[in-house]
């Protein structure tokens, strides 16, 4: 190839860049088109996020309703904490927030940088404040940044909290929630209830940002489960795989422990009202009431006439935590109501502290660390937070249902056991009774006579 040919390949391979003005500006035009600035497209985004959390979000945390009489109001109330909006501020409550600001620098504290780990921690809350705000009934009127700044403080206290109790060596010298007998219980117990719970994606987010310890590799629901496992009657395990599912707040990964993990028996008839009778007419009736081998709760079996109860353990926080699971079944969002029908079953079964007392000796209703007659009365006084008429689906219609056919045939079997008694059997009291008769007349007429000898005697 000689030196023009050259040129001329030159001038063909590499075009003039005004030969391709028109091309770019062609390109350019259409990346205007294609690429709006972000900022522009920010009141529309916006909007639709908004509507899209509005109809996912679960109205899930709520006051109690206001048909609550007052002795009963303090199962509700936290005590020594607030979490969340709904009692932020209250004055019996102020003593804590000292502790929560400390513990909420030990958690951002654990690497150099606490200026960064707060402005990620804000960052994510100011994005997940629409949402959280919706997960409430009432309207929360505080502004953006003191809902943000009460939603990382309570937020951070928990995950500290909650490390502390899993790793002992995280615990400071003289901490008095640790250190102080019964506090760790009274949080607990704030804890579980329905007015003091915030979203739990807001947990779960800041829990991914916020410096753990090293070679931590525990997940947030493990360490949840560990914290609140002593307050939650059954069975362990599965409380364990329960605590892993997806809750709205705290409350509700309690209330996971509680779910049935046998299937339900679904009634004949539809909207059949059928409940059981007590302990001792079941009993006449042929029916035997046995405590089950296993403890959740919740798996009531029925079959060849025996009725299968686990057992419930009573500690002093057990009303306070079975109130508020029927409180929190009561709100606007998707829930079964399976605490409510669980305590509607439990009442029509022990009426009396006679039927207690039965429950008791079959180690079904088992006192922990309250008074005995207090554990008696318990689900007569759980019941009248339950109304019946808003009781839409009694999860144990068809047990009760089977309960009851079985009753109408056990009095025949038991009838017909009371004909079929032996001969010899049924006429040993009858000749006990003769025996006893002739012995009296004997023993009467030894008297008479030596009354009269001992008269002639003397005479």
């Amino acid at each position: 190839m000689d030196n023009t040919e050259a040129a001329n390949q030159v001038r063909i391979d590499i075009t003039p860049a005004k030969a391709n003005e028109a091309l770019v500006s062609s390109i350019k035009n259409q990346v205007r088109i294609d690429i709006t600035p972000a900022k522009a497209n920010e009141p529309l985004v916006s909007s639709i996020k908004e509507k899209m959390e509005r109809v996912v979000s679960a109205l899930c945390i709520d006051r109690v309703g206001v048909a609550v009489p007052q002795e009963h109001k303090d199962f509700y109330i936290p005590d020594k904490v607030s979490i969340g909006p709904l009692h932020y501020g209250e004055g019996p409550l102020k003593a804590m927030e000292e502790h929560k600001w400390r513990y909420l620098y030990a958690l951002l504290n654990r690497k150099p940088d606490i200026e960064a780990s707060l402005d990620a921690c804000v960052k994510a809350l100011k994005g997940l404040e629409h949402k959280a705000r919706l997960c409430y009934v009432e309207n929360i009127n505080i502004s953006s940044d003191e809902f943000v700044k009460m939603m990382l403080l309570d937020g951070g206290f928990i995950i500290e909290l909650f490390l502390r109790h899993a790793v002992k060596v995280l615990r400071r010298r003289n901490d008095p929630l640790f250190s102080t007998p019964g506090s760790l219980s009274d949080l607990r117990r704030d804890m579980m209830l329905l007015e003091n719970q915030i979203p739990f994606f807001i947990l779960q987010r800041l829990f991914e940002i916020v410096p753990l310890p090293e070679k931590f590799n525990q997940s947030l629901t493990s360490l949840a489960f560990q914290f609140f496992r002593n307050m939650i009657p059954g069975d362990r395990t599965i409380h364990r795989e329960r605590f892993s599912l997806d809750g709205n707040h705290l409350l509700d990964l309690i209330r996971h422990c509680f779910l049935p993990t046998v299937p339900r028996v679904k009634a004949s008839e539809a909207n059949a009202t059928q409940r059981l009778e007590s302990a001792k007419m079941l009993k006449e009736a042929g029916v035997l009431i046995k405590k089950s081998k296993t403890e959740n709760l919740l798996d009531i079996k029925f079959a060849h006439g025996v009725l299968e109860i686990p057992p419930i353990r009573v500690h002093q926080h057990t009303e306070s935590l079975l109130r508020n699971l029927i409180a929190f079944e009561q709100c606007p969002c998707d829930n079964t109501q399976h605490i409510s029908s669980y305590v509607i079953l439990m009442k029509s079964l022990i009426p009396t502290r006679k039927d207690a007392k039965s429950l008791k000796r079959r180690q079904i209703l088992i006192n922990y660390d309250v008074d005995a007659n207090d554990g008696s009365r318990l689900f007569d006084r759980l019941s009248k937070g339950v109304n019946e008429g808003d009781l839409k689906d009694f999860c144990f219609d068809g047990l009760c249902e089977q309960v009851m056919k079985y009753k109408k045939t056990g009095w025949r079997r038991v009838l017909s056991k009371k004909k079929k008694r032996p001969q010899g059997k049924a006429a040993l009291p009858e000749t006990k009774i003769l025996g006893i008769a002739i012995l009296l007349l004997v023993i009467t007429s030894v008297g008479t006579l030596f009354s009269v000898l001992s008269f002639f005697l003397h005479h």
